[in-house]
Parts: structure tokens; C-alpha cells; sequence
């Protein structure tokens, strides 16, 4: 790869020898320093045995770096216009696979098969990404409601976005996405990255994070139901636990009552208060009650 891989006048000339165009509707902002490259590929802890997919490489620069760590990187690709120019720059890479495809309809598990098939990675699975601003939540969500088999994503986000995931428990930015991702991983802060790294430059700051998952979740009687509450509360984030978990479809005041008194929880409270282990205790109230009334 070109040593100057990472400037903004190397991704302005590859745009002009295929005649490529940024797409707005894409959400396309390419990164173009190599310091922070290094810190999300160091912060993914890739090892040698590993299989990295990547979600939208846009012009390669993370997957020329992964590459050299990992034991194969499969890289994922919405854009038709941008496949000839990965193709041409990874030509020469045994261990990279461009995919043209949206990540939202892909298959992560049969990506993560056909390499373990293949004998491609022997290792863990990375996700990683500097993902689009609109789709940001749609894809984390996407991994972790269909189970995908990876062991963490590493994925640069909008800033805001990223402090409202890691938010902890009782504080301002907690809401539903902090409670739902942090019920399924560890959040681990890499990095911030500021707009002027980017071609072209975006109107926010963006930050890395890292996503462990975890092995093992305190899981709740019904995960549906635990998600339910989730949502109830941080809907009406401005009410008590007495008002607000009377969101939860079929729940009347007087069982949400005993659900949040059976959880020794105040009824005062409010849902950005609660951890998780609060919430566990209190879907399984709400699960137990509205079993036993029906």
C-alpha cells in the first residue's frame, strides 16, 4: 500500500482516476490520519489468528492496517463505486475479501462459517467500522439482536452518539440504547477523533469505541420483556417507575405497582437511575406478575 495512503491528497487523486463521487446520502467522510488508524486497529486488539469484517471500508485505509494483523478481513461494502478501487488496492492481499452488500441484510454468521470453513481464521471474530452517522444505532442493534457470533466491534461514531451509549446509569445522557448495548457488552473508549481528519469534513466530532461482548448476561425470566421495560421507561424518562412502566403493554397501574414494590424498587424513582441489574430484577417482577394474572 501507498505510503501516502492516509493523506487527503491520496484519497482526491483515487477519487479522480476512477471518477469516484463522495455520497451524502451515504453518509461517506473518509478518514485520512494514520495516528488514529493505528489507534482503532491497537484498540480492536486484532491478533494474528483473527478474522476482521469490516463494515464499509470506503477507500481501504483500515483495511490495509487490519490486514496486517489479521489472519483474513472480509470487507463489507455498500457503494458499487467504490469495489474497483478496493479490488485494484487489495489485489494483491491473499487475506482480504471485498464484499459488495449492505450490512444489514449480510449475514455475519455465515461470513464468520465460511472462513472458519476455509480455514481461513482460527481465532477470535472483530468487527470494525468508521460508520455512517444514520445507521450507526441500526447496525449495533442489528449485531447484537441476531446474535452474531463476534467477540467485539470496534466502530468510530458520532460523538454524541458514542457518549450517549456508554452513558452510565443515573447520569444526564443514559437512555434506552446505553441500557439495551450495555446489557449485551462492555463498552471500552478507544478514542476521539476530531472532524478535520475526515475528506470531506463532517459537521461533528467522532469517537472510537470498542464493544466487548459479553460471555455471560444476568438474563432476565423474558429478555422480550426486560427490553419492554427498557423501552416503557426511557419513554416517559420524565416520569416515576409508577407512570412510566404503565407503557408496558398490558401492564395496569396497579401491576406495575407490585412489580416495582415485589423489585424492592422506590416507585419514585426514575428509569435513567435504575442499572442494569435493577432493571433485570424489575422485568422479572413485571414478567412474574403479569404471568400469574394471566
Amino acid at each position: 500500500m501507498e505510503k501516502d495512503q492516509y493523506s487527503p491528497s491520496a484519497v482526491r487523486k483515487l477519487r479522480d482516476r476512477y471518477g469516484f463521487r463522495f455520497s451524502k446520502r451515504l453518509g461517506q467522510h473518509f478518514l485520512t490520519d494514520q495516528n488514529i488508524i493505528d489507534k482503532i486497529i491497537s484498540g480492536a486488539e486484532i491478533g494474528n489468528e483473527d478474522l476482521v469484517i469490516e463494515i464499509g471500508p470506503g477507500m481501504g485505509v483500515l483495511t490495509a492496517a487490519a490486514a496486517e494483523r489479521a489472519a483474513a478481513v472480509v470487507a463489507v461494502e455498500l457503494d458499487r463505486a467504490l469495489i474497483p478501487i478496493l479490488e485494484d488496492r487489495f489485489k494483491d492481499y491473499a487475506n482480504v475479501e471485498i464484499q459488495n452488500g449492505d450490512i444489514l441484510k449480510t449475514d455475519i454468521g455465515a461470513i464468520v462459517e465460511r472462513c472458519a470453513a476455509a480455514g481461513k481464521s482460527a481465532g477470535r471474530v472483530k468487527l470494525i467500522g468508521n460508520l455512517p452517522y444514520y445507521i450507526t444505532t441500526p447496525i449495533i442493534m442489528k449485531v447484537l439482536e441476531d446474535r452474531a457470533p463476534v467477540d467485539s466491534m470496534t466502530f468510530m461514531m458520532q460523538k454524541e452518539v458514542a457518549e450517549r451509549i456508554i452513558s452510565p446509569a443515573g447520569s444526564k445522557g443514559c437512555g434506552a440504547i446505553s441500557a439495551v448495548v450495555q446489557y449485551y457488552c462492555l463498552p471500552v473508549h478507544i478514542a476521539n477523533v476530531p472532524r478535520e481528519v475526515f475528506v470531506p469534513k463532517p459537521a461533528v466530532d467522532s469517537a472510537v469505541i470498542r464493544f466487548d461482548i459479553r460471555k455471560e448476561k444476568a438474563v432476565p425470566l423474558s429478555e422480550k420483556c426486560f427490553f419492554a421495560v427498557i423501552k416503557a421507561g426511557f419513554g416517559k424518562r420524565r416520569k416515576t417507575l409508577l407512570n412510566s412502566m404503565t407503557g408496558v403493554e398490558g401492564l395496569s397501574r396497579e401491576a406495575a405497582a407490585a412489580a416495582i414494590a415485589a423489585a424492592g424498587i422506590d416507585a419514585g424513582r426514575r428509569a435513567e437511575t435504575l442499572n442494569l441489574k435493577e432493571f433485570s430484577v424489575l422485568s422479572d417482577a413485571v414478567f412474574t406478575i403479569d404471568f400469574l394474572r394471566n
